[in-house]
Formats: C-alpha cells, structure tokens, sequence
C-alpha cells in the first residue's frame, strides 16, 4: 500500500503538469509502475527524483511551418522538437508527419524514445518531433516545399553532436532526402545531422529493414524461452507500411505463415498466407503506388478486406501490432488469448493499451513492450551515425549481424530485470528497469543539471 501510495504521488504530481495530455501520462504511468519499486529498493537512486527529471523534458520546442501548395496557397502547420534526455548522447528520435501529431503524443514518444535508446547500449539520447502536416494526397512538389520550410527553422536546434533526427510515421526516404538538402545548404556542410539517408549519400544498408527484422529477432528470443520458433506459426500483422512490411518479410523467411495486413481503412485477411510474391505487391502499393490496402483483394480475390476493423479477431499464434498507439484493445487481448495466441510483439511505438497488457501478463503469454522489440531501428540509425562519422560503410551482413546481436543484449537486459517470482518474464518491467539504470547512473555522474 504504501509503494502505491508512492506511484500515486508521482503520477499527481506529473499529471498536474501535463494535464492535457493524455498519451505522455500513460506511457509514464507504465514506466513508473516498474521503476519507483527498484528505485526504493536501491539506495543510490532513492530520494534523487531522477524520474521525476527524466519525465521533464529538457527542452520542448514548437514553431511555425508556411508553405506554398500546387494553387499558389500558403498554407501553415506546426512544428515540434521535444528534446528529452541527453545524459547518454545526442538526442536520437524521429520525426512524424502527420494529422494527429501533438505535443501529448510526441512527449509520449520522445519519453519512450529515452528508454529504447538506453537499451541499444549505444551512446544515444532521446527526442521526438515531427509536424501536423498530412502528406498524403500532396504531390512531391508541396512536400519538397514543406521540408524545406520545416528545416529553415529546424536546423537551428540539431547537429550530429547535438540531435539527430530520423524518419517515423510520414516521413520515409524521400522526406529526409529533401530534409537533408536543405540543412546541407544552410549549414553549407556535409554531415551525419540525419539517419534514414540514401545509400549514395550516406545511409546504411538495412536502415529500411531494422525496425521490422529487429522486431522479429527480439520475438525469436522471446519464443526461444520456451523452446518454439516462428516455423509454421500462424502471424496476425496489423500496418502496412515500413515495419510491418519487414517483419513480415523476416516472419516468413523464417517459415511463418503470415495472414494479416491494414492500414487506417481496415485489414486484409489471406487465409493461403502473403507469400514473397504477395508481399512485394503490397510494397509496389503502399512505398511507389501509395495505394490503399484494399487493392490487395482485388488483386488476390481469395483474401478478405475488413473495412474498419483491425486484425485481432483472427486465429494466430503470434501477433505483431507494428501501426500505431493503442490500436490493440483490451478486448482485443482478450479476444487473442482466448485464440491461442502465445506471443505479442510489438513493432510500433504503445501500441497496446494498458489494458491489454494487463491481460497479456494474467494470461502469462509472453509480451514485449516496443521500447524493447521495436528498438532495431533507432539501433541501426546509432549505426549509421557511426559509419557517418567514420565516412565509412558496412556491408549489409555486418549491419544485420550488429542489429542481431543489439537485439539478442536487449533480450538479455529485460532477463535479468524482469523475471518474476513465478519464473514468468515480465519484459515490460524489465524493459524499464534496464532503460531506467543507464540513464540513471549516467545523470548521477553528471549531477543536477
């Protein structure tokens, strides 16, 4: 009682500051629900408040976008930067274009970010930014003039030492690309200030992969508890885009059938399973076509479209949300156990709620939280500023051996903080205790700043 009584006082205290933001709160409520306990229970870190400065962001910045459309109007979006936590390393996090974007979300991401950077081992702060600018319907020419107006003003907070932004949600390849253009003409130099770049000018081979295929590594560690493997497992995706597009590619590498795709208009259910061929169709659609997910049944009439819906109704053995926040619902979870569901990984960032996870742990399957699973691809992005740095590149087996082994060391970090009593892995507390005790000792070494 009196541990709860403590966890309720901490959440006052951040909920009085950031009333109004709903999704922030939640992913603090979840990280201090596992880390007051060992934070009392250690004396180094009791009576320090180093959660309560982890939860502070050290610098939150907003600012206006102008841009021109096709017709001549100027329109205008918001910018943001939440720069969280550099006690390890520049900030490293990415940047999101989309309608949704608020400063509750990217709080929320950028804190989350934190954790997942910690547990790479690489030398990696934590940030988040992005606009409420929607790319989709615009032609390349309004979203060329819209990065470059973000970057006219954006280039004043980040720098290879400083803070290094990627990609997220709206914003893959071509967005950096005109991103990058315009940093490298204000600042009239070449420099590792983005991850996510073209090969021919400075990105690392499997950077486009390694949230997904890290997503799937961290899972065959998680099955490899219980002597299973993804050989002739059933696998319910939800997404369509970069993440989900790899982890299925790596699931059904490794022998998996793969049923499910989606994206914000419903799913699609392929009970023959997405094979290669199939997959390359939806990576045609969704990266050169930016098509909907519904063509698929026209292209493969024996699979289903589900207008609305998301994929967990569906009998599987493992599920891998990879879209978005709290898309998998308490119903949900329970609606995949009572499946037969043995595994729940999760390739995007929160995207199960917290209800759900409390199912996942009652029923005992095995559940790892994205700031663990997911983290493959800020990983590879800490690799890529390295070779940036280096002015170097690594060949695409020495990427995808180092992205293994991050992910096989991150596996190992929730082991040795999050096996319970009960012999059963609780990969959510070990996931925070073992993000929590790096920056932690770090901001202890560096004093109050």
């Amino acid at each position: 009682m009196k541990m709860e009584k403590k966890i309720k006082s901490f959440m006052d205290e951040v909920r009085q500051r950031n009333v109004h933001e709903p999704e922030f709160l939640q992913a603090v409520q979840e990280v201090a629900e596992t880390v007051i306990p060992y934070i009392a229970s250690q004396k180094i870190y009791d009576g320090k408040n180093l959660l309560l400065r982890m939860v502070e962001p050290e610098r939150a910045i907003t600012f206006r976008v102008p841009w021109v459309d096709d017709q001549g109007e100027i329109r205008v979006n918001r910018g943001y930067r939440i720069q969280m936590n550099s006690a390890i390393g520049p900030y490293k996090g990415g940047l999101r274009f989309h309608p949704s974007v608020t400063m509750s979300i990217l709080k929320f991401l950028a804190f989350e970010q934190v954790f997942k950077n910690s547990l790479t081992t690489l030398p990696m702060g934590g940030g988040k930014g992005g606009a409420d600018f929607d790319p989709k319907g615009k032609s390349d020419g309004e979203i060329m003039r819209f990065c470059h107006s973000f970057m006219t003003e954006f280039f004043r907070y980040i720098g290879p030492n400083t803070d290094v932004p990627a990609g997220d949600i709206g914003v893959g390849s071509r967005e950096i690309g005109y991103l990058f253009g315009m940093y490298r003409k204000i600042k009239n130099e070449f420099t590792g200030v983005l991850t996510g770049k073209g090969l021919s000018w400075g990105g690392s081979l499997i950077r486009p992969e390694a949230t997904g295929y890290g997503t799937i590594y961290f899972a065959v560690s998680m099955l490899a508890t219980q002597n299973k493997s993804f050989d002739q497992k059933l696998v319910a995706l939800s997404g369509s885009g970069n993440v989900a597009q790899f982890a299925a590619e790596k699931a059904i590498q490794l022998g998996a059938k793969v049923i499910t795709l989606s994206d914000s208009s419903g799913y699609i259910y392929d009970r023959e399973g997405i094979t290669k061929d199939k997959l390359a169709y939806v990576m045609q659609l969704k990266n050169v076509e930016r098509g909907r997910i519904d063509a698929y049944v026209t292209k493969y009439p024996t699979a289903k479209f589900y207008k609305n819906k998301t994929p967990w109704n569906e009998i599987c053995d493992i599920a891998l949300p990879c879209a978005t926040q709290n898309e998998l619902t308490g119903d949900d979870a329970k609606k995949l156990i009572k499946n037969g569901c043995i595994c729940v990984c999760e390739g995007a960032n929160m995207p199960s709620t917290p209800e759900a996870i409390t199912a996942f742990r009652e029923a005992k399957i095995l559940f790892a939280p994205g700031k663990a699973s997911n983290a493959g691809g800020v990983a590879t992005s800490g690799l890529e500023m390295t070779q940036n740095s280096l002015r170097f590149n690594w060949s695409r087996n020495e990427v995808d051996e180092k992205l293994k082994q991050i992910m096989s060391d991150i596996h190992t970090a929730c082991l040795k903080y999050g096996i319970e009593k009960d012999g059963y892995i609780n990969y959510v507390k070990g996931a925070n205790i073992a993000g929590f005790v790096k920056v932690a000792d770090a901001m202890l070494a560096q004093g109050v700043i």
